[in-house]
């Protein structure tokens, strides 16, 4: 396992059975998946897809059928690595009659951190996610918002190296969710690893460098947000202070000096991150065993690798240009 490695799976499966030990549910298949550190990488896929079953196997809370999951370097099953994670749930199971004091100490103790250090981390956080004057109110009283933002001040009381995020902007407003979308860039500031699964695809487009798009237990695309919602059939040129003119579509540079203006940028324009989800979701509805392979494995595999939709359409683009030129 390589050193920047945080998350390192290998053809990882999990099977769920019923009593009778028969096969109800493959919720996991050969997933295979890299985090590096100090990257924010986000999980997606629609509900039953096995975002949540990833992160159980990964915390230890499940064991895989086959397969492997390490967390810094670690098995995954190996529960002292956990004292390096924090963990956020789409539900919080807090004690609703303690107050956002008590409970980071409850919280701090279960990590044995000493005292002192539990009360200045818990006044920090306290702070830093805006319950400054909720403190004393007990959790009963709190919005669900509230309990999001005293959520993540728990996942946070260990200083983790790891932090895994399930929805967490599940319940704020636009003002918490964009505070919220700013406190995980701040992780990626200070070298945290941030793995988190949202339904908001816009959130996951702001914040995270890199996807993975599960359905149905198997992985169906992977890789850089801005690279997979690229649209490379077309070709997008932005320039300042100069006017739209007949002769700029002759020759854009020439015509840019020309009218005094200047090449601003140039490259391909984007769809947005709900598209490709929708479009590769409904790809893999229609074609049932779709699943992607990272581009080592393919070369070794006699099956032909899945690509992300464009990455496809830009193969088979350059395959009729090759044929063309014999």
């Amino acid at each position: 396992m390589a050193d920047d490695l945080v998350v390192e799976t290998r053809s990882l499966t999990k099977v769920y059975r019923d009593f009778w030990g028969r096969k109800k549910k493959t919720a996991l298949n050969a997933f295979d998946l890299k985090i590096h550190k100090g990257e924010i990488f986000g999980l997606l896929g629609p509900n039953g897809s096995g975002k949540t079953t990833t992160i159980k196997l990964l915390l230890g809370l499940l064991f895989p059928t086959s397969g492997d999951a390490f967390v810094f370097g670690e098995p995954a099953a190996k529960v002292e690595k956990n004292e390096r994670i924090g963990y956020l749930p789409e539900e919080s199971y807090l004690y609703r009659f303690l107050n956002a004091e008590e409970t980071l100490d409850f919280y701090g103790r279960l990590f044995n951190i000493s005292p002192d250090v539990r009360k200045a981390r818990a006044a920090e956080l306290i702070e830093r996610v805006g319950l400054g004057a909720d403190k004393k109110r007990i959790l009963k009283e709190y919005s669900k918002g509230m309990r999001q933002r005293i959520g993540l001040a728990q996942a946070l009381i260990n200083d983790p190296d790891l932090v895994i995020l399930d929805e967490p902007t599940s319940g704020l407003d636009p003002l918490g969710t964009r505070w919220m979308k700013d406190l995980i860039l701040d992780l990626k500031a200070q070298g945290k690893t941030v793995l988190m699964c949202s339904h908001r695809l816009e959130d996951v487009q702001d914040v995270c460098g890199r996807i993975a798009i599960l359905y149905n237990g198997d992985l169906q695309t992977l890789g850089k947000v801005s690279t997979l919602v690229e649209d490379a059939q077309r070709l997008e040129v932005r320039a300042s202070n100069v006017k739209e003119s007949p002769e700029l579509k002759a020759d854009l540079e020439a015509v840019f000096k020309k009218h005094g203006g200047s090449m601003e940028a140039i490259g391909h324009p984007s769809s947005t991150l709900e598209e490709l989800f929708l479009r590769v979701i409904e790809e893999s509805r229609a074609r049932p065993g779709r699943r992607y392979l990272p581009p080592e494995e393919a070369t070794r595999s006699t099956a032909t690798p899945v690509a992300p939709p464009q990455q496809q359409q830009n193969q088979n683009r350059d395959h009729g240009k090759n044929n063309k030129n014999r």
